[in-house]
């Protein structure tokens, strides 16, 4: 039988984990709110993702670990790494709730001197990593990742029910996009690239989408992230897009590198549905309520698919396709390029009708 906690008031939440990872975190924060009321919730994630949970009225505190330091040398890394762990032990945590799973997490965890701490079982990484905790839940990975983050405070006795996503955004972030995109509905936000360019769908077939959605009269934004290999792959589509269009190009609005995460959260918001691949930004466009159209190669839909409830994952189940064993190196990546534009046309007429 699980043992009640007692006493928590400070908790401290670790993610250190990529954009999309960390949004998938915020139920847990509700959770564990709900569960003590009266504690104070810290987030520790890595530097460059914190901004999809600014502004989260479950959050107390974020911390950010500045994986900067990965740069420095030797003995000024030690300095850092000593001067953040005595932070974190100086913040007097009661519990921890590890999500990562990784090396460094482990060793935060147990540092921070919290007497609860929690993490699922995994025998990746150093030797004992698992006697780092007090709570270890069982691993059952055939889950959506937000259940999954969910299941470690369930299995330790912890309630909830709200499993909904959230992304808080400022006013001044929404005038700012509405300036540009204006009001008016018709518009579709497409976001065709993604961090791990193997789950990029071909140029050509995002391209025919593109000019599909103008033709049918939609405003079609454009968005990537500020890394120029994102750019430039946005570009090549953009520029197959405009080779076929006339008169309707003025109908695509190209912010491609030129949005912060809550500005393109914004731009979500703003939008009757948004179309692109499994990234971070289709888990934005998921916690601000936008319907999603999602296109999934060699990542699992059952894992990762939207969180939202008007969604279409568009995916082809082929026999090397899950678990892929070869993401980074394949020769075809035949999972997502065996997709045709023509197919998800088709589907993405159907969504549209169900979405009116």
């Amino acid at each position: 039988m699980v043992q009640p906690f007692k006493d928590v008031k400070k908790i401290l939440v670790i993610k250190l984990r990529h954009i999309g990872d960390v949004l998938l975190t915020v139920p847990v924060f509700r959770a564990l709110k709900e569960n003590f009321p009266n504690s104070h919730i810290s987030a520790l994630v890595n530097s460059g993702t914190e901004e999809v949970l600014t502004g989260n009225p479950l959050i107390d505190e974020i911390i950010i670990l500045d994986r900067s330091i990965e740069k420095m040398t030797p003995i000024q890394k030690y300095i850092e790494e000593l001067t953040f762990l005595r932070g974190i032990r100086q913040k007097n945590f009661d519990m921890t709730v590890d999500l990562t799973n990784g090396d460094r997490a482990a060793i935060i965890s147990f540092l921070s001197g919290a007497r609860y701490r929690l993490a699922y079982i995994t025998y990746k990484g150093f030797a004992f990593k698992r006697y780092l905790y007090t709570h270890l839940a069982q691993n059952y990975p055939c889950m959506h990742t937000v259940k999954h983050n969910l299941d470690i405070l369930g299995q330790n006795g912890l309630t909830y029910k709200d499993t909904s996503l959230f992304l808080h955004i400022s006013d001044l972030d929404r005038d700012f996009i509405r300036s540009i995109i204006g009001t008016n509905q018709n518009t579709v936000h497409v976001h065709p690239t993604g961090s791990l360019l193997h789950k990029c769908w071909k140029d050509e077939y995002m391209a025919d989408v593109i000019s599909w959605l103008v033709r049918q009269g939609k405003k079609v934004v454009v968005t990537s992230s500020s890394d120029e290999k994102e750019i430039d792959k946005a570009k090549r589509i953009l520029s197959l897009v405009f080779s076929r269009l006339t008169s309707d190009a003025s109908q695509i609005i190209d912010l491609c590198g030129k949005t912060t995460v809550k500005q393109l959260a914004a731009v979500s918001e703003s939008s009757d549905f948004f179309f692109g691949i499994d990234s971070a930004p289709m888990h934005i466009a998921s916690a601000v309520g936008t319907p999603v159209v999602a296109i999934f190669g060699p990542s699992s839909e059952t894992l990762w698919e939207p969180w939202c409830e008007k969604r279409l994952v568009i995916s082809k189940n082929l026999p090397c396709r899950l678990p892929c064993k070869n993401k980074r190196n394949c020769q075809t990546y035949e999972c997502i390029n065996s997709i045709t534009s023509g197919e998800v046309i088709t589907k993405i007429e159907g969504f549209m009708r169900s979405i009116n």
